[in-house]
């Protein structure tokens, strides 16, 4: 039956018709066409519809996203008022682009492994396990490493609308020497860095253009370490303030920073002491000149009691002249670093600036330290490292310690994904503490070589590319005579004195 809307429709159409010499058409084809267009009518209706929940759909979202950003203004402002911190701007001030996640970053480190003798016992071990270590004389880790030790960087960095930067760091740390997979009672947990940069500051202009501030508790920015050796060149850390990247003039810049660390209590004063630490830290293209001066209010009324020094020194100073090539020493493809290093009265620990405060007013140590990295070929990689210094008056009048370390590592490409690394270490000592901590004075070597399997993902070729997983077998002996240096230290601890020793083990390491 015809809709009385579309008769209506095709009567009109009807009696307005001009007249033409072809037939008129028919009821029926213009009921089909009606009908058409009412089904077009309809499917716009029908998109507008749609359009229209859409629109109140996003409407609705808006609404929901401003609430929940009104309730994190409030939160915030809240947790502020409750440490007596003033509210942070509103976020639409804060970065130039992007959101608040996108500043975090997170980076690691850690290594753990399994070491034992070849009676499957329990042996001793480590980079510094020598008589020497107790002076930074390190031998070598391949092989020779007993610890768990991880640490955790969170970062969050961002760039403000007017350029400026900022930076947020913190290391949680923990090494250990259990084997159990609960090891809290023995944990070594602890914050090691903690600290804001703030850089390009738009009001900073002049040699101070580019620098940035920092504060809080930090490794220095510029520490450089032997990493195969596990020895740091040069490690600068606590807790304090400075500023990097003065520019002087193009490839020449300067970094100046205060340090503090404590060394312990005075018994008779029942105070801590604080050491602290004033560096400039200068560069001029491959050249680096770090100068440090510290002190230490009242570290000599020390009392001398177990591993203290009545004889402590509360001032001394640190010098450091640096060579960071971009090539195998001019040689060849590859790096090298060369480094000689100085110290008097309590910067006399070279290595760890301003750590030790045993050391006497006249203490003076001398260090150098070189190494390098290259690649002999398409399958072999060679890095080889020399360490030595001599203190002397260090925590005795009259003490010396002596000692050399040469170290090379080579690795030698399998395929994609094994490799196997050989090391071999030579480490000579003589020492005389003047009856430091009840010990003797001796002389001797002591030999370390190391053949390790290794597995990789990719990259062999490149010496850092990690993560690695390692098995190895480590022989190591000394002369008999370094056995009798001190009751407290490895050597001439029971079952373990000179005659040859194996180690045997399996370790990972990574970074990110």
């Amino acid at each position: 039956m015809i809709k009385p809307r579309i008769l209506a429709l095709a009567i009109g159409l009807a009696l307005t018709a001009p007249s033409v010499s072809f037939a008129a058409p028919t009821l029926t084809s213009l009921e089909e066409r009606l009908m058409a267009m009412e089904q077009r009518l309809q499917k716009a209706e029908d998109r507008a519809a749609n359009a229209e929940t859409r629109a109140e759909t996003a409407e609705k979202k808006i609404v929901r996203l401003e609430a929940q950003s009104q309730q994190r203004q409030q939160q915030t402002a809240a947790t502020s008022a409750a440490v007596n911190l003033p509210a942070p701007a509103a976020p639409v001030a804060t970065a130039s682009a992007g959101n608040f996640a996108d500043g975090f970053e997170f980076h690691g480190y850690a290594r753990s492994g399994l070491i034992m003798n070849d009676s499957a016992a329990s042996t001793q071990s480590g980079p510094y396990l020598t008589p020497a270590g107790d002076t930074g004389g390190a031998v070598g880790r391949l092989g020779n490493e007993n610890n768990t030790y991880v640490e955790l960087n969170f970062e969050h960095k961002q760039q403000l609308a007017n350029g400026a930067t900022t930076r947020f760091k913190a290391m949680l740390a923990d090494g250990q020497r259990d084997y159990n997979d609960w090891t809290g009672s023995t944990s070594e947990l602890n914050i090691r860095q903690a600290f804001v940069e703030l850089g390009n500051l738009p009001e900073f202009s002049g040699v101070f253009d580019h620098s940035t501030l920092w504060a809080g508790k930090r490794f220095d920015r510029d520490n450089f370490d032997i990493h195969w050796l596990d020895s740091d060149v040069v490690f600068l850390a606590g807790t304090g303030g400075g500023i990097y990247d003065v520019q002087w003039a193009d490839g020449v810049k300067s970094n100046f920073s205060i340090y503090g660390r404590n060394f312990g209590d005075i018994e008779a004063i029942d105070n801590t002491i604080q050491n602290y630490i004033v560096t400039s830290n200068n560069f001029a293209g491959p050249f680096q000149l770090m100068i440090s001066g510290l002190r230490a209010k009242d570290n000599d009324e020390r009392l001398n009691v177990a591993r203290e020094n009545d004889n402590a020194g509360d001032t001394g100073v640190h010098a450091m002249l640096a060579l960071h090539n971009d090539s195998f020493w001019g040689l060849r493809e590859g790096t090298a670093k060369t480094a000689l290093l100085y110290g008097r009265g309590l910067g006399a620990e070279v290595k760890g600036v301003g750590s030790d405060g045993n050391l006497t007013q006249q203490a003076e140590t001398w260090r150098l330290a070189s190494y390098g990295v290259t690649p002999l070929n398409k399958t072999w990689s060679f890095a080889p490292a020399v360490l030595a210094q001599t203190s002397s008056d260090r925590y005795a009048a009259g003490d010396s310690y002596r000692w050399a370390t040469l170290n090379a590592r080579l690795i030698q490409e399998i395929n994609q994904n094994f490799a196997l690394a050989w090391e071999g270490s030579y480490q000579y000592m003589d020492l005389d503490p003047q009856g430091y901590k009840d010990r003797q004075a001796v002389s001797g070597s002591f030999w370390k070589l190391t053949v390790a399997p290794t597995f990789k993902v990719a990259d062999i070729g490149d010496f850092f590319t990690r993560p690695e997983i390692r098995l190895f077998a480590s022989w190591m002996d000394w002369d008999s005579a370094l056995d009798r240096y001190a009751s407290d230290d490895s050597f001439g601890s029971s079952g373990f004195s000179s005659g040859g020793e194996w180690n045997f083990g399996v370790q990972m390491e990574t970074w990110f």
